[in-house]
């Protein structure tokens, strides 16, 4: 009998960059849709860059492990964070 095995699929990094502004009631909001970044060295620049522009409130990168075949994602772990950022759900 021949058994077909099942390639190991290994969870995905998904790497994510965020920033925040203020609006009149000085209530934090998302500047931009959440970006993906391919690795957790360029998240970590362009959130340095940004932070240093002084542009935003805030900004954070985060990573988290993700099984997208079965829709199942770890816990955010941050890479970067400076300023007024939300607590991550």
């Amino acid at each position: 009998m021949l058994t077909v095995q099942k390639p190991d699929i290994k969870p995905t990094s998904l790497i994510v960059l965020l920033a925040f502004v203020r609006d009149e009631e000085g209530e934090l909001q998302t500047a931009f849709e959440p970006r993906e970044v391919p690795s957790e060295d360029k998240a970590k620049m362009d959130a340095r860059r940004m932070a240093a522009l002084g542009t935003y409130a805030g900004v954070i990168a985060w990573s988290r492990t993700a099984d997208l075949v079965n829709g199942v994602f770890g816990d955010p772990v941050v890479i970067f964070q400076d300023g007024d950022v939300p607590d991550l759900e």
